[in-house]
């Protein structure tokens, strides 16, 4: 369980103040109780409002479920090919071809200095730059995630910036979405703070707009990446970019989400291994105070392995001996951020997944239970973000600002089972939740916390990582819910 981080903190209070209530970054939100979420004097005991067949929340739902339907909530955009790598502007990058097409430096566009915040490291780097085309998003937003996938080998690394243009014609500034390396030894892995132009913000890994409903309806219409690739003066090693690119959304203000139908195809799991990040307590507290705070990348590391990749063993020659399940440590390193403090930034996961043979991994959010279990039905699982409190999933046994978790498959009444890293023991990490509350408590936007202080919701955020060819039924489901 990822405990409440100031970033986390800082926006729920600017959006409050704001009564904007998007979703900030996917970590925090607010409103009143919703249907469903908690005990219902009315119930019998052990009962929950989610249990109850209510006409008037199912009328409430069915309502919601045909005005969203009216509309597209959520855009992915991705470049990967060598043909998108071809295309939009290059200053001193070239297109590369083969099994995984990439883009690389060819000819450095010039040099600069850059002094590392986290260690008060200066060095000075060549650098060659590739800015996308501009993407006309077919969902006017007020968020965006960005995701890429590269390869950084000793002495390089990357910086990834976003620029999007508002409904009114106006432009962000060049947003820095995160200055990555696979590695520590170069760069600190690490967001940037402070970036605003007084109507969006970053907050750590997302772009938001801060006030979408008090601007007239404003939105971001088009958007644009650049990549900046960085390499020691003189070498002849070179960042090699295989993904770039970014989810869009604009949802909705919601407190409870429509209900999806199960598949009705019966019981599917999937087989991940199993791991707890309560195995590593009080372990590596520089990254992100230890184990209790790595759900992230212990979820990364159980979905790596189910598709057959392992960390190297030099690459676990720094962890302690006696410490179980080293490469849950490897994976927490991998994936902290400097300046947010934790491991939990979302497009760090995902590039850290895809720094193993021919995996791919992004950041994106879906639409319901349905699209998940399309995914899963396809031999994809899938990393969920949510928050709730105690009393909102039955079985869980805890509350939590802010959590990651594997859904592997669902019962045939269409409940999830997920691998929950937060559990005392690895053969603890399988459960088996209720569908609606599930449902419910990742898709929303708002809710309530333990305190009654209405916080946000992280509005269906998910990681999905995959081999970089999947077959034919992982192709269509990934069509189906809109990353391709």
């Amino acid at each position: 369980m990822t405990a409440p981080t100031p970033r986390r903190a800082l926006l729920a209070v600017a959006l409050a103040a704001a009564t904007a209530a998007t979703v900030p970054g996917g970590r925090a939100s607010a409103a009143p109780a919703r249907a469903g979420a908690g005990p219902d004097p009315a119930a019998p005991s052990g009962a929950t409002a989610a249990d109850l067949p209510a006409a008037a929340e199912a009328a409430e739902a069915a309502e919601a479920a045909t005005a969203e339907a009216a509309r597209k909530t959520v855009d992915n955009r991705f470049w990967y090919s060598y043909a998108h790598w071809r295309a939009g502007i290059h200053q001193g990058t070239t297109a590369v071809g083969g099994a995984r097409p990439g883009l690389e430096i060819k000819t450095p566009a010039g040099r600069s200095e850059y002094a590392d915040p986290h260690t008060g490291k200066k060095s000075t780097w060549e650098y060659a730059t590739w800015t996308s085309p501009v993407h006309a998003s077919t969902v006017p937003a007020t968020e965006a995630v960005a995701s890429w996938n590269a390869r950084t080998p000793t002495g390089t690394w990357l910086q990834a910036e976003l620029r999007g243009t508002y409904t009114d014609g106006t432009a962000t500034p060049w947003y820095v979405m995160g200055r990555w390396a696979s590695g520590d030894a170069d760069i600190r892995r690490t967001s940037v703070d402070g970036q605003t132009d007084g109507r969006s913000t970053v907050w750590t890994d997302t772009l938001a707009l801060d006030a979408p409903a008090k601007t007239g309806g404003l939105r971001i219409r088009d958007w644009r990446l650049r990549l900046t690739l960085y390499r020691k003066p003189g070498a002849k090693n070179t960042p090699t970019v295989w993904l770039a690119g970014a989810m869009v959304s604009d949802l909705p203000d919601r407190f409870t989400v429509p209900a999806s139908v199960p598949s009705g195809a019966g019981a599917h799991e999937l087989k991940v291994p199993r791991y707890s990040q309560e195995t590593h307590a009080g372990q590596y507290p520089e990254y992100d105070n230890g184990g209790e705070a790595w759900c992230s990348p212990t979820s990364s590391q159980m979905i790596i392995e189910f598709w057959g990749r392992k960390a190297s063993a030099k690459s676990l020659t720094w962890v302690k001996k006696g410490y179980a399940d080293p490469q849950v440590c490897h994976a927490a390193r991998s994936t902290y951020d400097a300046a947010y403090k934790g491991c939990g930034n979302w497009p760090f996961n995902a590039a850290y997944a895809a720094t193993y043979r021919q995996l791919a991994g992004v950041v994106t959010r879906l639409g319901s239970l349905a699209d998940l279990e399309t995914l899963v039905r396809a031999g994809i699982p899938a990393i969920t973000s949510q928050s709730f409190t105690a009393e909102e999933l039955t079985g869980a046994g805890y509350g939590t600002a802010g959590h990651l978790m594997t859904v592997i498959g669902f019962t045939a009444a269409g409940d999830v089972i997920a691998n929950d890293p937060n559990s005392r023991d690895n053969q603890a990490v399988r459960r088996v939740y209720r569908r609606r509350e599930f449902e419910n408590n990742w898709l929303r936007t708002k809710r309530h916390n333990a305190a009654g202080k209405v916080v946000s919701g992280t509005g269906g955020v998910c990681y999905l990582y995959g081999p970089v060819r999947p077959n034919a039924a992982q192709i269509l489901a990934l069509r189906t819910v809109g990353v391709l």
